[in-house]
């Protein structure tokens, strides 16, 4: 009933969009010699490579990017392979070829751009870029015994350039042509023209066979319905002809009017696809397709269709709308459009946690560059973009951007202020004593602090390693300006206890480290506080005696002075003062 080639040798030449056909029964003859593979396309049930199959073939007739739609129902799967190449018997690799399965009910596929916008389709290959006069041969095919047909509809930028001569028609040897796709809207006049005509006779088949068209011999013929067209033409030489022709109608959508949109900046993106139920109207969604394009240009080309996840921007724009039929996309609608205004919504980004200080007269919270456009208030009840504050707590500020009688774009930042007390170091601690110490500084808070050694470079750290003996200056600074702390430390060692019995082992206690002081002096004490002994840098300890009386095991005390670098003799301070004698 319509223009379908099973066999490659009987390709249709093709050099226009085709109306749907209907459908694919078998597969004729094996084009393919028994082969296992073509390309992407295995053996079928069948035990070949086509099982209900149709072949066209087209020429180029310029240079540039060319690209196909194979339309249908979106509960079919259709397979399909493009080969470059002059004829049947030397068809080699296909240049192009898809066999993904249609799971996702797709109503295209293809070579090129999925008309609908769909940037996650596998139905889709690469464009072609090609060069005049160049041959290929297009296999459609279908696995089931059941499907109802399917459309060709060329795209790319060479219909651009060259909208009437990108395919070569001179291929097309039939008198009445190549397949016709039209739309509903459209006049199509079948032309037969030829010299010495003795008489024209006219046929149509709608699906009952060909029935005669009363009235109508003359060269050409209006088509008015979807329908298989023949013509007989006898000529005085009796060269007779006899020519058919697929005519295909479809509906011209009518896109109904598309209200305006309006928005907030922060929604990112503008979901196109929930404008779709107005452009349709009542149209079935199955059978017509909407897009929307930036410029009516576009809308009216069908191309650079806009993701249906559409970034926005502040301000308005229009989007144009375009209705096209499943069937054939060429039959369009592009008469409506609306604009998308997006308002913008104030981005706060200042500080979400902020320190003052114990005596501080406050701070300045919010935004510190605000933009007119907004309006400002904190849940204190003040109306500023900034405030200052005393207390610690959570501070919410609120900027709305109202668009009177249509929309609030609101933006909410909550700070947290938190009061800082000025550091105090409270205690140095000293792991071992040996060439390099490792020096921990205790403070009476936490929080945002870093620490210093000797005027070094500041660390986040509280801990210092590698330290050798001597003394030194810890600093620790408080980052949000609540001032710092400054102590001298003496990093010495000494034990923790030792055993004058005269055995050589632990008979003295002395202080070890305290050759890097300048004048050290050690002052041992017992638990009453009475001086035992008083120790230099030149003694060799104690022995546990008070002027030659041995003293009794017990937990005794002292004190470690220097001079410092300004001349002042000081205290060393953070020392673990206590150890015992053990008889």
């Amino acid at each position: 009933m319509a223009q379908i080639a099973a066999d490659c040798t009987n390709a249709i030449p093709i050099c226009s969009n085709t109306p749907v056909n209907s459908g694919t029964v078998g597969y004729g003859i094996d084009d393919f010699n028994g082969a296992a593979m073509s390309g992407c396309l295995e053996q079928t049930v069948t035990g070949f490579i086509e099982s209900n199959s149709a072949w066209y073939r087209f020429r180029t007739g310029a240079a540039g990017e060319l690209g196909f739609n194979i339309g249908f129902d979106t509960s079919e799967d259709w397979d399909f392979a493009l080969y470059r190449a002059s004829d049947c018997g030397s068809l080699g690799d296909p240049v192009r070829c898809n066999f993904f399965d249609n799971q996702d009910q797709e109503a295209y596929m293809g070579v090129g751009e999925d008309p609908t916008g769909s940037p996650n389709t596998f139905l889709y290959e690469d464009w072609l870029q090609v060069q005049p006069g160049e041959d290929y041969y297009l296999l459609i095919n279908n696995f089931s015994n059941s499907n109802s047909g399917f459309s060709i509809q060329f795209s790319g930028n060479i219909f651009v350039t060259n909208p009437f001569d990108a395919l070569d028609c001179a291929i097309v040897n039939n008198l009445l042509g190549s397949p016709i796709a039209a739309c509903d809207n459209q006049n199509v006049i079948l032309d037969a023209t030829m010299p010495d005509v003795v008489s024209y006779t006219w046929y149509m088949d709608t699906g009952s066979g060909f029935q005669t068209i009363v009235g109508e011999t003359g060269p050409t013929l209006q088509a008015l319905v979807s329908a298989l067209y023949r013509v007989e033409v006898i000529t005085i030489s009796m060269n007779n002809v006899i020519s058919d022709v697929q005519v295909g109608f479809s509906s011209a959508p009518t896109t109904s009017p598309v209200a305006d949109e309006i928005g907030c900046s922060d929604i990112g993106v503008f979901d196109l696809s929930l404008k779709d139920a107005e452009a349709l109207g009542t149209q079935d969604p199955n059978e017509v397709v909407v897009t929307y394009h930036s410029t009516m240009a576009d809308a009216t080309a069908g191309s650079n269709p806009l993701q249906t996840q559409y970034p926005v921007n502040i301000g308005s724009e229009t989007i144009f709308v375009r209705t096209s039929s499943v069937q054939n996309p060429d039959c369009f609608d592009a008469s409506e459009q609306f604009n998308l205004n997006i308002v913008a919504t104030a981005v706060l980004s200042f500080p979400d946690e902020v320190f003052i200080c114990e005596a501080s007269s406050g701070i300045l919270i919010g935004e510190t560059s605000p933009d007119a456009q907004f309006a400002y208030s904190w849940d204190t009840g003040e109306n500023n973009p900034s405030i200052m504050v005393t207390q610690a707590g959570d501070y919410t500020l609120t900027a709305t951007n109202s668009q009177t009688g249509q929309i609030d774009c609101i933006s909410i930042r909550t700070v947290t202020v938190i009061v800082s007390e000025t550091p105090e170091i409270t205690e140095v601690l000293v792991d071992g004593l040996q060439q390099n110490n490792r020096v921990e500084v205790i403070t009476n808070i936490s929080g945002n602090l870093e620490f210093q050694l000797d005027g070094g470079a500041f660390q986040t750290s509280n801990i210092f390693n590698n330290v050798a003996p001597g003394a030194h200056i810890v600093t620790v600074n408080d980052l949000g300006g609540c001032g710092m702390d400054t102590e001298n430390i003496v990093v010495v060692g000494f034990p923790k206890f030792f055993t004058p019995n005269g055995d050589g082992a632990n008979d003295l206690w002395q202080i070890i480290g305290i050759s890097t002081l300048s004048n050290p002096v050690v002052h041992v004490f017992d638990r009453y506080g009475k001086l035992i002994k008083q120790l230099n840098q030149s003694s060799l300890g104690w022995d546990g005696t008070f002027n030659g009386t041995a003293l009794p095991s017990s937990d005794y005390w002292f004190k470690l002075s220097y001079t410092d670098a300004s001349g002042q003799t000081v205290q060393a301070k953070f020392i673990n003062n206590h150890f015992s004698l053990r008889r």
